[in-house]
């Protein structure tokens, strides 16, 4: 079949139009204009937090549980917090020269101890710039491990401070499944491979097993603390009954520095860092 010249030369004309149009979104890709100076624009305000050289005060939240990951789009949801985030934003600050100290937020009641060691580790040995820590409603457990790796320590009268224990503790539900006619099969590798099934009754063996795990992590946190805050760690040991108190008296005890609220922040790093403090989030 023979095609008519005029089709040919339109066919023609077509190709060498979308290859101008890729050649030119080429172009634009690699020396960053046209679409791509906007998408560049777009990331570089996402991953750059605290490029306002006008912010002189990186602030940094941990609210809610702590994980070492989540899914993004059910965090916000469910009040959790990330190491991976949280050492992101720390590092971030570290790294950005018009940041001169770091305000740490903390509003939770606990979490993982790895996310825990995971951010500790980069307060301790990453981050150079002055941390100051708000604790807000609470810093409990996870919360306060992280808080007492802070440079100085802020916390309300009334927030919850401490707990400095270990749980795995649940609900057990072997009872209600007899009565409701449920027989627990165990079929595993190992004798101990489903410990912890809520579905079954935890042996003496199992218990023990988890015992000494939550023993291990128990006294690392004590560690930590004594190490963090300087204090006797004997000290630290009567305070670790997994018991929280309220700010006047974390004060008292030693966990924390200072008894006041995000103006007294304000006001201590002018005074302690001659920092103009400007927050940005």
């Amino acid at each position: 079949m023979n095609i008519p010249t005029s089709i040919k030369v339109i066919v023609i004309g077509l190709v060498l139009v979308a290859s101008s149009l890729t050649i030119w979104d080429q172009i634009q890709y690699v020396f960053g204009i046209g679409w791509a100076a906007d998408e560049y624009a777009l990331e570089d305000e996402f991953e750059v937090p605290y490029a306002d050289t006008s912010c002189t005060v990186a602030g940094v939240s941990f609210h809610g549980d702590l994980y070492t990951y989540y899914d993004q789009e059910s965090q916000a949801l469910d009040d959790v917090s990330t190491s991976e985030d949280i050492t992101y934003y720390l590092s971030v600050a570290e790294d950005s020269p018009n940041i001169e100290v770091i305000l740490l937020e903390i509003d939770s009641y606990g979490g993982s101890p790895v996310a825990t060691q995971e951010v500790v580790e980069t307060m301790q040995q990453y981050v150079t710039k002055p941390i100051v820590v708000q604790i807000r409603e609470a810093g409990d457990s996870a919360g306060y491990w992280v808080a007492s790796a802070g440079d100085y320590i802020f916390a309300s009268d009334l927030s919850d401070v401490g707990s400095i224990g270990v749980t795995m503790s649940y609900l057990d539900e072997s009872i209600l499944n007899q009565k409701e006619g449920y027989t627990y099969n165990q079929i595993s590798s190992g004798k101990f491979k489903d410990s912890g099934d809520p579905q079954k009754v935890l042996t003496a063996e199992e218990k023990a097993l988890f015992q000494r795990d939550v023993d291990i992590m128990h006294e690392a946190f004590i560690q930590a603390v004594s190490t963090n805050r300087e204090m006797d760690i004997e000290v630290v040991r009567k305070l670790a009954d997994g018991s929280a108190m309220l700010g006047e008296m974390a004060l008292e005890k030693g966990l924390i520095d200072e008894v006041g609220g995000f103006y007294d922040v304000l006001d201590y790093i002018y005074d302690e860092y001659e920092v103009d403090p400007v927050v940005c989030w």
